[in-house]
């Protein structure tokens, strides 16, 4: 009888000690563990953490790291992080929590506008994704790769086309750059290819026409106009003297592309450089900014007239005042110069 208490007593105490056991390991692994009190939160892991480097992001987003330690180690992660965004949502428990970093990398959206340089770019990319600006502009500046894709020094800018992207947040570098020549082999399909050839063009020529267009007006609606005037220029054999070409002449000669240029002075003209279109014939050698998708389509729909001046228009700003003939183009001019010369815009 005294043996079979004992037993009992035994088998009682194992079965609280095990419902004890089985609670703990129920509250570390599906109780909630978080402690911000947005819907969701977001952790961007590097690609070469840690567990621990994880556990540290992690702190000031979770009650207990302790326990969520303990069930990354038991469900195999803590070997086997991985770089990435990944989205915690309010009352997950360490089970969820492990799940998502382990197979929820999230996407992000990386946009970029007209950048003068790949230095600009390189910047503004490393603000959304993980590479540094240096290790970026590195791979954005190889030679050989630019060579073996038909680019040269004045037109690698061409390959990269202002928009809206998918990508990882802990995408390299080279694949950053492989994935935008992609993109730049997909905008060029046949259509605007044959489009491109139709005018007499390659596509980094229209490119290079389109950055001038995409300077010289913010109006999506006037860029085909615009366009059709340069091009119009262009089968005349005239200068196509675009104001936008010497200020880039002016900025790459100097090496200083954050000068601010609001006039164009007759001494600038004068400049010695390819991209001065006041003293070189044809397009530029290069793009001087990355233009606008709308610019391109601009130059390959441009508008059917005979326009071969323009000056802008002060009545209404952001727009251009156009003219057939000098006559008329000296006379919308002369307004324009009384207008900035009231405005004592200097340089």
């Amino acid at each position: 009888m005294y043996i079979k208490r004992i037993l009992l007593i035994v088998v009682a105490l194992g079965l609280v000690v095990g419902g004890i056991f089985a609670y703990k390991v129920y509250d570390a692994v599906f109780s909630p563990n978080t402690k911000f009190n947005e819907k969701e939160a977001f952790v961007y892991i590097p690609s070469d953490a840690s567990i621990d480097d994880v556990n540290a992001l992690l702190k000031p987003l979770l009650k207990n790291t302790a326990s969520f330690m303990q069930v990354a180690d038991r469900k195999g992660y803590t070997p086997n992080v991985r770089g990435g965004k990944y989205m915690l949502a309010k009352g997950m428990n360490n089970n969820a929590i492990v799940n998502s970093l382990r197979s929820n990398n999230i996407p992000v959206k990386v946009s970029f506008n007209n950048q003068e340089t790949l230095a600009d770019l390189a910047g503004r990319i490393s603000s959304q994704l993980e590479p540094d600006s240096l290790g970026l502009l590195s791979v954005l500046n190889d030679v050989a790769f630019y060579k073996a894709n038909g680019f040269t020094e004045e037109t690698k800018l061409a390959m990269y086309m202002p928009n809206s992207y998918e990508f990882f947040w802990n995408t390299p570098a080279e694949k950053f750059r492989d994935r935008m020549l992609k993109e730049y082999k997909r905008f060029w399909n046949d259509e605007r290819v044959a489009k491109a050839k139709a005018l007499g063009l390659s596509p980094n020529e229209v490119v290079s026409l389109a950055s001038i267009v995409h300077k010289e007006t913010a109006k999506v609606d006037e860029r085909p106009r615009v366009a059709g005037l340069y091009l119009n220029r262009l089968r005349q054999g005239m200068l196509l003297q675009a104001d936008p070409t010497v200020i880039y002449a002016i900025k790459k000669h100097s090496g200083n592309f954050d000068t601010v240029i609001k006039r164009v002075l007759y001494k600038d003209l004068e400049l010695d450089s390819p991209y001065n279109t006041y003293k070189y014939a044809g397009v530029p050698p290069g793009p001087i900014t990355m233009p606008d998708i709308s610019a391109i389509d601009a130059v390959l729909n441009p508008e059917n007239h005979e326009y071969l001046y323009m000056v802008a228009n002060v009545e209404d700003f952001g727009y251009h005042k156009f003219a057939k003939t000098g006559a008329q183009h000296n006379r919308n001019k002369a307004q324009y110069i009384r207008w900035i010369n009231s405005q004592n815009i200097k340089r």
